[in-house]
């Protein structure tokens, strides 16, 4: 309905995206869509409060289903955002911007504090995509070049260490047959392999330097501590408040480690059996047991390493180059903040005594303003 809506406005029907952007529509008309398509991709990028669907959704799919989810699929909502919010929508986004800034710092905190909450391993690392996406909001919200670029670029290097978390979660499962942290224990020791493979894609997820995850948040906080348009109060804030749940982050993942791969196993014994072919495995022993007594603690395969392989390979490459990445849409995010600036200065000049002190709502209930163009 919202792209019909654009798409009927104007002289001309058209659904090209750049043909939209010139065009010109009524400000109370852009502030419906903008809400609209805020909710649609809302829902998709999973922003407070629309993302209870994304924990369920996780918990109950296939591995294969939850990378595909957490790395390509959730993606889409930020960069609907971008591409029609921000590119086509940019004298409404003017508006919205400041609550894209807050629903982020909501969704950092909140994603956080409810990842400490979850015992099921793969419902822990959806909360903390929820808590991921944050930075995505502000990056947008941040009105610079550098923000919207580090946003693009968290969403990348998100989907690469969500999918390489959710695939070694899967390789663990196909071990366990269980979810359940507070079952496991101990295996760290049968699965060395996918104990360091974890390892290293929790730090990449705890935005370690070196990784993708530190060249993408310290982007979005650039981007937004050099705003010129936000107050340095709310600057502030926000940056306070998001770095809370930078350090709630490691917390989280180094817990769910612990829980995991360290100590002695909670619920059952391991032993080691030989196989048919001389390699030593591990099985779970006792009447104890809630695993299956059958259950195979072998280590990673060389398949499943090289997959682990190609994903890390990736996020530590960008986390050293972040150009590798950056320099293929760097002018477009710069042609799509420069139509966005120029949107906030002609609102800010049409308001002036609520801009002299930094970023503030414009007046929409004046008649001229909302049936009209802002000039």
């Amino acid at each position: 309905m919202a792209g019909l809506a654009l798409g009927l406005s104007g002289d001309s029907f058209t659904f090209d995206i750049a043909e939209l952007a010139q065009k010109q529509y009524p400000l109370l008309m852009e502030i419906l869509v903008y809400a609209g398509l805020l909710i649609a991709f809302g829902v998709k990028l999973a922003i407070f409060p629309l993302h209870t669907w994304l924990p369920d959704a996780h918990g109950e799919a296939s591995a294969p289903v939850s990378m595909i989810l957490a790395g390509v699929l959730l993606k889409m909502g930020g960069y609907g955002l971008i591409r029609l919010n921000l590119e086509v929508l940019p004298n409404a986004h003017v508006y919205f911007a400041p609550v894209l800034a807050i629903l982020g710092v909501i969704n950092i905190i909140y994603g956080a504090f409810n990842s400490f909450a979850q015992t099921n391993m793969k419902r822990r690392l959806a909360y903390s995509s929820v808590s991921h996406m944050g930075f995505v909001l502000l990056g947008i919200a941040s009105f610079t070049d550098v923000g919207i670029s580090g946003a693009l670029l968290q969403m990348i290097s998100h989907g690469l260490i969500a999918a390489v978390l959710f695939f070694l979660a899967g390789v663990t499962y196909d071990r366990t047959h269980t979810m359940a942290m507070d079952e496991m224990g101990g295996i760290g020791q049968a699965m060395p392999k996918v104990f360091a493979l974890f390892t290293i894609s929790s730090m990449a997820s705890l935005a370690l330097p070196g990784m993708s995850g530190f060249a993408s948040e310290i982007a979005v906080f650039v981007g937004i501590t050099t705003s010129d348009t936000y107050s340095s109060i709310f600057r502030v804030v926000t940056v306070v408040l998001s770095a809370v749940g930078v350090i709630l982050t490691p917390i989280y993942l180094l817990s769910m480690l612990r829980q995991v791969f360290y100590g002695t196993g909670n619920m059952c014994d391991i032993g080691a059996v030989m196989t048919n072919e001389g390699d030593q495995e591990a099985v779970c022993f006792g009447t104890d047991c809630v695993l299956p007594a059958d259950a195979i603690f072998s280590d990673a395969s060389p398949r499943e390493v090289f997959i682990a392989a190609c994903f890390l390979s990736l996020i530590i490459g960008i986390g050293f180059y972040p150009k590798l990445m950056t320099q293929m849409y760097d002018a477009t995010t710069v042609a799509v903040n420069t139509h966005v600036r120029e949107s906030y200065n002609q609102v800010s000049q049409a308001n002036p005594q609520l801009y002299a002190k930094g970023f503030a709502f414009p007046r929409v209930r004046d008649p001229e303003v909302i049936l009209g163009i802002v000039k």
